[in-house]
């Protein structure tokens, strides 16, 4: 496979991933840590610093907008729900290593 083709394929894979997570808004990013090690707001951040690497200037809020399809202040009023004591606590065991 040519790196035009394989690009083009990692770009579809990453669309449709960001459309599955806007369309699962019942999915906590808490959740999401504790399975993962990621969330919605590291993929807008992956974005944010790929978008530096090009030498595009992006904010954090552009690049979360991108991701939740939303303003993220929007999404949060919309669908996050309050962390049980139970998801803090995997969250704290879990905890992955980065921003």
């Amino acid at each position: 496979m040519d790196d035009k083709t394989r690009t083009e394929l990692e770009a579809a894979a990453f669309r449709r991933l960001v459309d599955h997570l806007r369309q699962r808004t019942d999915v906590q990013n808490i959740d999401l840590m504790n399975l993962a090690g990621f969330c919605r707001n590291c993929l807008s951040n992956w974005y944010m610093d790929a978008a530096g690497e090009q030498g595009i200037e992006m904010s954090k809020a552009e690049a979360r907008e991108i991701i939740y399809g939303m303003p993220y202040d929007e999404w949060k009023h919309r669908y996050q729900k309050e962390a049980t004591a139970e998801q803090l606590a995997a969250y704290e065991v879990n905890r992955p290593d980065h921003d």
